[in-house]
């Protein structure tokens, strides 16, 4: 009986199967085509509450939100564009998987893995909206909303024991919002050192995937694993906080250097100095500077008619690079009319330094250092005491908008931070980036007036401008942090051929106590007796 069965089935499959092909090319050949009808398009206004839900997603950004700005010509020039670029990122990809590929090699007796084809397709991806945020900081915060449903065909062939197998990616798709981060800019080509990328929030990344012809994703459940496992892969590499970092630049050609410790300075006495004076004396004092600043000079007291003077004076001086810098030395006759003579000089490297350890240097005073110094004549000994006091660890710090980042750490460890930054000496950075809508009745030449402690700072001044841009440093050296001090910023305006020359164009005092806290504060302040005017100034508390 199963044998005659056997014997129908096959007949009946015979028969059927011609039969089953014969009708279907007569009804594919005779049939006739019906025209597509065109779909109807509706406003969407017209549209039902639940129509207009399902479509919510697929609306633009740019529609939905008015932070988002409509980039048809950047999309337009992706278009044109993604020719050229699909094949650069393709080449990117080969390069950036082959060393990939040649590790697993020899390994689980697989001996090949290449690409028999890769390609992006023709459909580029698209920009739904763009978002551009203002920051206080020296970047650019730009949000995309990424649209990418491409045509990819890429073909991983992978032979395992002579057996050939390949794996195929097809039909992908990718939704993703980024915030893309251009900082900090520099006055270089391109004119920003890093590309800083982060998601906001999970991307949404579809494929087909075909291992010998047959689609592996149509596997009860593994569609669904997969996708969840690349979401938290990529969210756990790239959702903000997380980022990644592209540098464009050399960070040693763009880096600007901030103080990273004191250098304390004790001028205990000089003997021997030379005679420049007519009744054989001198009156001398000790000037101070570090290689590679700008910042004036500290000098010691002047000490009258004598050779052999004894000042005792401890001098401050910040230090941005302790590897490379030097200290410049130099003890100067004062004269009170014209220029004053210099009786010697000397420097000292401060890579000898270790951290607070106090040295003692006994310098014998040369004419110049740059060349040998031929003459031997004595120019005396000056003594000194060095001791170099890095800073610690920036506090935490607030600059905006968009720096919520928070440190890690508990909160016995941001107590004691808190401790010692309010209780130690340190060094005060007002750093005046620039001004917007700053106008004088008369003129408009701005510099500003920084005063504090009864000492007043001043900038450059720039001629005819509303929005000056100075991104000057000042720095204060103080012995106890200014909790209870304030700082007065005053902009004001100079011309030059005028007896009444000078007008203010707004003020602003600016409490430090906050800084000392935190660290550092980055914000535009609005100025006073100014109708529009805001100054945008930077401070930063660091302590020894």
């Amino acid at each position: 009986m199963g044998l005659l069965n056997s014997l129908l089935g096959m007949i009946g499959f015979g028969i059927g199967l011609p039969i089953g092909i014969f009708i279907g090319f007569y009804l594919f050949v005779y049939s006739k085509s019906e025209d597509v009808e065109d779909l109807e398009s509706q406003p969407l206004c017209e549209l039902d509450p639940v129509a207009l839900e399902d479509l919510m997603p697929e609306i633009p950004l740019w529609v939905k939100s008015p932070d988002y700005d409509r980039v048809d010509w950047l999309n337009k020039f992706i278009s044109h564009m993604w020719p050229f670029m699909e094949k650069a990122i393709c080449n990117s990809i080969k390069s950036t998987t082959e060393p990939i590929f040649a590790e697993y090699v020899g390994q689980f007796k697989i001996d090949t893995i290449d690409f028999t084809n890769l390609s992006l397709g023709n459909l580029p991806p698209t920009v739904n909206g763009l978002k551009v945020s203002e920051t206080n900081e020296r970047e650019l915060v730009m949000e995309p909303d990424i649209r990418w449903a491409g045509n990819p065909n890429m073909i991983v062939a992978v032979t395992i024991s002579s057996v050939k197998v390949t794996i195929q990616l097809v039909d992908l798709q990718v939704f993703a919002m980024p915030r893309v981060t251009l900082k900090p800019l520099v006055p270089t080509i391109p004119c920003f050192a890093n590309i800083v990328v982060s998601l906001l929030e999970k991307p949404h990344i579809d494929f087909g995937m075909k291992v010998l012809g047959g689609d592996v994703m149509s596997i009860p459940g593994l569609y669904r694993y997969v996708q969840d496992r690349i979401k938290k892969e990529v969210a756990s590499l790239y959702l903000w906080p997380k980022s990644l970092e592209i540098p464009m630049l050399d960070a040693s050609t763009v880096a600007v250097k901030k103080p990273v410790g004191i250098l304390h300075v004790r001028v205990i006495r000089a003997t021997k100095l030379l005679k420049m004076d007519l009744l054989g004396l001198s009156d001398p004092y000790v000037k101070l500077n570090l290689s590679g600043e700008k910042h004036p000079s500290k000098k010691t007291t002047v000490k009258k008619k004598t050779l052999n003077p004894e000042w005792n004076e401890e001098l401050k001086l910040s230090v941005k690079d302790p590897q490379s810098q030097m200290l410049h030395i130099n003890v100067y006759d004062w004269d009170k009319v014209g220029s004053h003579d210099r009786l010697g000089t000397q420097v000292f490297p401060l890579k000898t330094f270790m951290p607070n350890e106090v040295k003692e240097a006994t310098l014998d005073l040369l004419k110049d250092t740059s060349i040998s110094d031929v003459n031997k004549k004595q120019r005396g000994q000056l003594f000194l005491e060095l001791s170099y006091a890095p800073f610690r660890e920036d506090s935490i710090s607030f600059s905006g908008v968009l720096d919520g980042y928070s440190r890690k750490g508990s909160v016995m460890d941001r107590a004691l931070s808190n401790i010692s930054t309010t209780s130690a000496a340190g060094l005060l950075l007002v750093t005046v980036q620039g001004a917007q809508d700053v106008e004088g009745s008369r003129h408009n030449n701005p510099y500003v007036l920084i005063i504090f402690r009864g000492e007043t700072k001043k900038s450059k001044m720039l001629r005819k401008t509303r929005n000056p841009v100075w991104n000057e440093e000042f720095q204060y050296l103080l012995e106890e942090p200014p909790l209870q001090d304030k700082i007065h910023v005053k902009v004001t305006s100079k011309r030059s051929l005028s007896f009444h020359c000078k007008e203010s164009l707004g003020h602003v005092d600016i409490n430090l106590a906050d800084d000392v806290h935190n660290g550092r504060i980055n914000q535009k302040y609005h100025l006073i007796d100014s109708k529009n005017g805001v100054i945008h100034v930077e401070l930063r508390w660091k302590t020894i």
